[in-house]
């Protein structure tokens, strides 16, 4: 088996055996170029989840009001929570109260576990388990396929700009060779 198409051609020029490593150099690059994006925007991801995770923190809140019984009629994303008052206590020992979105039907008095931020807004929690796993693993296989394109794409670029110069070598070539060619057979000029 022949892992080289050029290796013992005799007709072979010094542009096939470039136009050979331009080809191998691209692939090998492309596929370590696109996991090495991956990997890297993966640990990007993963140090941004852990760099949210350290900003809020949970704290325990009391429902001021009874819960709506139903979630509102509406259209996108709807996980089938109500958003109800409630009131919590800072580590300083300062009171705050804030909106949050709970289950339908929990009445006032009900404990429930909210996230802040360290001004005390009510934020969203941050992503934990499976969830961020599934984050990482996917930020990191949507990134890895468009950076081995785009060396690919280069390399794609690098060889149709040696192959247009292997043709207009040829021309000039076939320029001095054809009119004597012509002659010898038979031709005219």
């Amino acid at each position: 088996m022949r892992l080289w198409r050029w290796r013992h051609n005799p007709l072979k020029r010094h542009s096939d055996v470039i136009e050979a490593w331009i080809v191998l150099v691209t692939w090998a690059l492309a596929l370590l170029g696109g996991v090495l994006a991956g990997v890297v925007a993966a640990q990007a991801m993963h140090s941004a989840f852990a760099a949210r995770r350290t900003q809020v923190h949970a704290v325990s809140a009391v429902l001021t009001d009874d819960a709506a019984k139903t979630p509102p009629g509406g259209s996108g994303y709807d996980d089938g929570r109500v958003w109800a008052a409630v009131r919590w206590t800072d580590a300083v020992g300062k009171v705050h109260t804030g909106q949050a979105k709970i289950f339908p039907g929990s009445p006032a008095g009900s404990v429930l576990t909210v996230w802040t931020d360290r001004t005390g807004r009510i934020v969203s929690p941050p992503p934990s388990g499976t969830g961020a796993t599934l984050q990482v693993v996917l930020t990191g296989a949507l990134v890895a396929p468009p950076a081995g394109a785009t060396v690919w794409a280069g390399g794609w670029l690098i060889r149709t700009r040696l192959l247009r110069r292997r043709l207009d070598e040829w021309d000039e070539e076939w320029e001095q060779v054809g009119p004597e060619w012509r002659r010898r057979s038979g031709g005219r000029d």
